[in-house]
Parts: C-alpha cells; sequence; structure tokens
C-alpha cells in the first residue's frame, strides 16, 4: 500500500515513529549520584517478519541506553516494542514489536517495506526521506542523491566519542531529529537507505546522510535473527567483570590499535575471571554484534540474565600484530562480585565505577 502522486510512489505504510524512554545518571562535584528520566524520538521501517513478531530497522542510536520503546504506526496506534539486536559500528539496529498486540485494523494499514538496490543509485536520481521529524509524526521531504560513498566525522551524544562514518549516501532531502532510522526511498517507493541524522552538521543546509540498504542487509538479516530481550532487573543483570578503557577512532588511529574496550585489569570472582578473556585484550564484539565503548557494552548487558553464556570477540595482541579470538563466559551476578571487587579496590586504590556500575 503506497501513496501515489506526480509519478512518485510514497511507501508510508511501511514506517514507524520510535518514542524511547531510558535513565542517565549524573554525579555532582561530591560524587554523589542521581538518576532521571529520559525520552527521546526516532523513526524505523518494516522490513520483515516471523510468525510472532513484526519486525523494524532503526539507527542504534535511537534505541541505545533506553528502558522502554514503544512504536507508532501510520494510523496513530502505538505498540511496546523489544530489542532484537544492535551493532553500533554499524549504527543499525532491529526492533520487534509481538503482532499480537497489533489490533487488526492497524494490521490492514501497515506494510512490509519493498527493499531497493542502493549499490545501483547514480547521483541526481530523485529521492523521498520520511520520518518522524523531530518527534511530530510522520512526514515526507524530497530531493536528489547528492553523492555516494560519503566519510564524516560524527559524534556520539551520549559519550562525547567521534566515530568515523564511512559509505554513507548524501542527499539534499531534509533529514532532521526524529528522522533518524526513517526510510530514504527512490522514486519507486523502495528502500534504498536509512537516515542517519545524527550525521548532520548543523552548520550546514543542504547536507543529510543516510546508509546505503544494500551495505546493510546481511547486517539486518543477522540481528533479525537474534533473540527478542527487554531489559532485565539489575538484580537478576550478568556482569562480566573487569575494568576497560574506550579506544576510539582517534586513539586508535595514534596507538594503532583496534576500535573497542581495552582490558586492563580482570576482577577476582568475575565471570572473566573465569574464562580465557585477558588483560590487554581488546573487545570488539559481543554476541556477533559491534561494541565501540564500555558505555555500549553496558548497554547490552541490561538486556542479559546472570547465568547466560555469551561470546565476546577480542583482538588480542601477538608478534603479527592482533590476532581475533571468540571467547565463551558464563555471566555472573552483582552480589558474586562484591566481595571481590571490595577487595581488588582496597589494594590499588581505584574506586569500582569503571568496573560493576559500568555494566562490564
Amino acid at each position: 500500500m503506497a501513496v501515489r502522486g506526480q509519478g512518485i510512489v510514497i511507501n508510508e505504510p511501511s514506517v514507524v515513529a520510535i518514542d524511547v524512554k531510558g535513565e542517565q545518571q549524573v554525579s555532582d562535584f561530591f560524587g554523589r549520584t542521581a538518576s532521571y528520566e529520559t525520552s527521546g524520538a526516532g523513526s524505523g521501517i518494516i522490513i520483515g517478519e516471523n510468525e510472532e513478531e513484526d519486525l523494524i530497522v532503526t539507527n542504534n542510536h535511537v534505541i541505545e541506553n533506553t528502558t522502554s520503546m514503544k512504536v507508532q504506526f501510520i494510523d496513530g496506534k502505538s505498540v511496546d516494542a523489544e530489542l532484537k539486536g544492535t551493532d553500533s559500528g554499524a549504527d543499525v539496529a532491529v526492533i520487534a514489536v509481538k503482532k499480537s498486540d497489533v489490533a487488526d485494523e492497524t494490521k490492514s494499514k501497515i506494510a512490509i517495506a519493498e527493499i531497493g538496490d542502493s549499490n545501483e543509485l547514480k547521483v541526481g536520481q530523485g529521492v523521498i526521506a520520511i520520518g518522524n521529524a523531530l518527534g511530530y509524526g510522520q512526514s515526507v521531504t524530497v530531493g536528489y542523491l547528492s553523492a555516494k560513498d560519503r566519510t564524516i566525522t560524527a559524534q556520539d551524544g551520549s559519550t562525547g566519542q567521534t566515530t568515523k562514518v564511512e559509505n554513507l549516501l548524501q542527499t539534499d532531502a531534509a533529514i532532521n531529529p526524529g528522522n533518524s532510522g526513517g526510510a530514504l526511498l527512490n522514486m519507486q517507493g523502495q528502500v534504498i537507505g536509512i537516515n542517519e541524522s545524527k550525521s548532520v552538521d548543523t552548520k550546514v543546509e543542504g547536507m543529510g546522510y543516510a546508509i546505503p540498504i544494500s551495505s546493510v542487509t546481511e547486517l539486518i538479516n543477522q540481528l533479525s535473527s537474534q533473540k527478542t530481550r527487554g531489559t532485565v532487573a539489575e538484580a537478576d543483570r550478568g556482569y562480566i567483570g573487569f575494568r576497560g578503557q574506550n579506544v576510539d577512532n582517534e586513539a586508535a588511529q595514534k596507538f594503532n590499535m583496534p576500535v573497542g574496550i581495552f582490558v586492563y585489569k580482570i576482577i577476582d570472582g568475575g565471570a572473566a575471571a573465569e574464562s580465557e578473556l585477558q588483560e590487554n585484550d581488546i573487545i570488539t564484539k559481543f554476541e556477533g554484534q559491534s561494541v565501540s565503548s564500555i558505555e555500549d557494552l553496558k548497554e547490552k548487558l541490561t538486556r542479559y540474565k546472570k547465568g547466560e553464556t555469551v561470546t565476546l570477540t577480542v583482538k588480542r595482541p601477538s608478534n603479527k600484530g592482533y590476532e581475533e579470538k571468540e571467547i565463551q563466559l558464563t555471566l555472573k551476578g552483582q552480589d558474586s562480585m562484591k566481595n571481590a571487587t571490595a577487595e581488588s579496590e582496597s589494594k590499588d586504590g581505584q574506586d569500582n565505577k569503571d568496573s560493576r556500575d559500568s555494566g562490564s
């Protein structure tokens, strides 16, 4: 089902609005911490289904650090959503809504998006951007494909880290906050990109960016096959048990290291101490999903219970540079680490916030 006008096909039923809520902790000058609720808005594209769920792709930065998500369909009806999987490096995430939660009337008005081939795009082609601009609801803007294979430097608003984003489509179709995760369409109504508004520089106009859909199709399929996970209560949450340091793009280039999380201390009594994880390893993936910061890993761990076995992908220093290894470990609860962590910190005088409280 699509809207047609003047030869343009606008596939609105495939695009959804996403409203998220999260919790952020802040510390004052005296080290006291307080938490407050945050909220945000973005967009998504219905890209598939399984027997029980409708699957929606969006940007990772739309749903990261969230405690709850709601998806609003074209008819204005909203349902709760849960996470399937994320990849921070590609800035792609897949979320799911239960079909049983979607009213029959709504089901008749929505549709799975038709996916195009972004490899066949030519500069100068007309494109259409659809999304939940500024959180006001679905809107449509029209423009042209200005360039392909663009590389820009974006800043993560939650960590302040800079990230190099490559292979982007550039368009002069207006892409605003809230459009993130929405669809960039060709004139036949096929999805050829995922809007990436976080990469838009506020100092310029007419320079929006999108992730080419063909470059992440395999990743989307992989994330769609992940187990759907909700947020786990803190008492039941699993932890790895290490202290780490983020290696962003700047540090990676300066020290010739992979981007990821540098493990500088294994906590006695934690899950890591009973695994093959070693100090000086750099964690690059968690359960096959890219992680580039402790904050990113912490967010993923909020959806895993103690006792679950997970796989870490690490880059380990060797005579040849770095070798990639996969390590399995069984997550432990926070309580199992307290005594060991306190004893460790009494020796080195460090606070435990960058180990246990970082979700690692």
